[in-house]
């Protein structure tokens, strides 16, 4: 056996040792946690490793990622800098003149961001300005939902019968099957080197991040199954739980696509609907901006109940991409219906997954604290779209200021797990915490350790584990951890009484890092899984 003793440092561990400085791991799990005077009693023989002050925490889980899309973006063509169309088109232009590709694969922009006095220049880049730049190549430039993409006529040419599809122009973006049938032809010109190259580096920048596992949500229409199966033969130190969004009518049925995708489990990113940018989003009422749809429903109420019952008796995890209210409303119903007919615990030891779940009411919610769901949600996303000028207002209207509201869905006792939604956001769990901590609408916030929590605890829950250990520092626990350097630690809660509770020593609160806006995030250091290092600074 070997034993480490991590010494002079702050250890986020438990209220049994909330002023922890030191920490011991043996043979990948954490043995001990205290003060380094007894850990030196304690461990003589350890190797010591002195942390410098910095601060240890148990590692994150980003649990809904796209590792190929990731790494595309990490080392490609990103254009979420982009500010105008024209920007947007000078960025190609600029990365075609330096790789000679029979794919130009690009995603990031935002038109809703983009703002000029020039006419047009807020607009999405269309089919004749791809070509004007690309000439005849394949040009794939997805919005940065995922959910439209701009597609030259070089791409679109090898699509039989794309002017069929729903959601189809000549020039603008391409949404629904359109955008489907595009995105499968373009991955699949992407070659499995280029593949694995993205998948690896995505999953080294998480490592960077502080990041031990991620969960890929793939599915037909984002991934395709070459890509979704190669991330088993990946040799990394991340962790990586594969969700595959595709319906099943029956048990039988669950077990056949388990076996031939080797997925986890099946759901994830399930399409019920689409996405708010690219107008997808299944509302209840139209859109405030574009009031003839109310966007695209994939799935119909009958479908979504098959599927969740089959699961459930299958005793495998589901879940549904669900960002309309709409959409809400139908994954809702079918597990009511399912409660009365299975009752409660069989959908709670499945604990069926809830991905983004942007626009649920308090009722729904309390439907899905009753059946032991989870809510995968992504603070990110409020903090890029949210308040009452930004895309959601644009999109929503008087609607847009109630997304995402992560206290309401605590307090009717949904779980809560959170992620990036890579590349849409960022890997970047102190970002996240910070978002859901200081929410742009105040009374959506939770508190820093709520949040904290859900990046940590509630990843590995929304991945099936939960024995109410892995996610934290305590003896018996995995030694999956992260060093970090941090200005300072500070003790943080949602409201004032709570503030004063906490910060008095009687309570045993361990310290977080301050993130509040303004204050420098952690750096990290050091991510280690189950005892070994995976990301060590240089």
């Amino acid at each position: 056996m070997t034993t480490q003793l991590l010494l002079g440092g702050m250890v986020y561990s438990s209220p049994a040792v909330p002023d922890a400085t030191a920490m011991a791991v043996t043979d990948g799990t954490v043995v001990w946690v205290g003060t380094d005077d007894v850990g030196r009693a304690l461990h003589p023989d350890a190797h010591v490793i002195d942390l410098q002050g910095r601060f240890v925490s148990p590692a994150f889980v980003d649990c809904h990622v796209h590792l190929t899309d990731t790494g595309i973006a990490l080392g490609g063509l990103n254009l979420s800098g982009a500010a105008s169309r024209s920007e947007c088109l000078r960025m190609l232009a600029e990365y075609l003149s330096e790789h000679d590709e029979d794919l130009v694969w690009g995603l990031g922009w935002d038109a809703s961001a983009w703002s000029s006095d020039e006419p047009g220049q807020d607009s999405p880049p269309t089919t004749s300005d791809l070509d004007a730049v690309a000439g005849g190549r394949a040009v794939y430039l997805a919005r940065i939902d995922e959910h439209s993409a701009a597609a030259s006529s070089g791409l679109r040419r090898l699509v039989p019968g794309l002017e069929s599809e729903h959601g189809y122009s000549p020039e603008q973006p391409l949404v629904a099957d359109a955008h489907h049938r595009v995105r499968t032809t373009a991955r699949n010109l992407i070659g499995a080197t280029a593949r694995r190259r993205a998948q690896l580096r995505a999953l080294d920048h998480a490592a960077a991040r502080g990041v031990v596992a991620v969960h890929e949500n793939g599915g037909p229409d984002i991934s395709g199954l070459d890509d979704f199966r190669s991330l088993a033969d990946l040799d990394h130190g991340v962790g990586v739980r594969r969700y595959w969004g595709e319906a099943a009518s029956s048990v039988d049925e669950v077990r056949h696509i388990l076996d031939r995708t080797g997925a986890d489990a099946i759901g994830g990113d399930l399409f019920v609907d689409g996405a708010l940018g690219s107008h997808t989003a299944w509302l209840c009422e139209p859109y405030s901006d574009w009031s003839s749809t109310s966007g695209v429903s994939y799935l119909s109420e009958q479908v979504i109940l098959d599927h969740l019952r089959a699961t459930t008796e299958a005793r495998v995890q589901a879940g549904f991409h669900m960002i309309g209210d709409a959409a809400a409303a139908a994954v809702a119903q079918a597990m009511e219906v399912l409660a009365a007919e299975l009752g409660t615990p069989a959908l709670a030891r499945c604990v069926h997954r809830l991905e983004h779940a942007e626009m649920v009411t308090r009722a729904q919610a309390e439907i899905f604290a009753r059946c032991g769901a989870v809510a995968s949600m992504q603070p990110l996303f409020d903090a890029a779209w949210g308040g009452t000028e930004d895309l959601y207002a644009t999109r929503l209207g008087d609607r847009g200021t109630g997304l995402n509201d992560f206290a309401m869905l605590a307090k009717a006792g949904v779980s809560l797990a959170f992620s990036s939604d890579s590349p849409v956001c960022d890997i970047d769990p102190w970002s996240t915490v910070r978002a859901a901590a200081h929410h742009r609408t105040a009374s959506s916030s939770i508190s820093p350790r709520a949040a904290f929590a859900a990046c940590t605890r509630g990843g590995w829950r929304a991945g099936g584990v939960n024995d109410g250990l892995t996610g934290t520092l305590v003896p018996g626990a995995p030694a999956h951890y992260a060093v970090w350097e941090v200005d300072e630690l500070v003790v943080a809660a949602a409201t004032e009484n709570v503030q004063r509770w906490s910060t008095d020593p009687r309570s045993r609160v361990p310290a977080l890092p301050d993130v509040a806006p303004g204050a420098r995030l952690p750096e990290c250091v050091e991510t280690v899984a189950g005892g070994r290092t995976i990301f060590r600074r240089a």
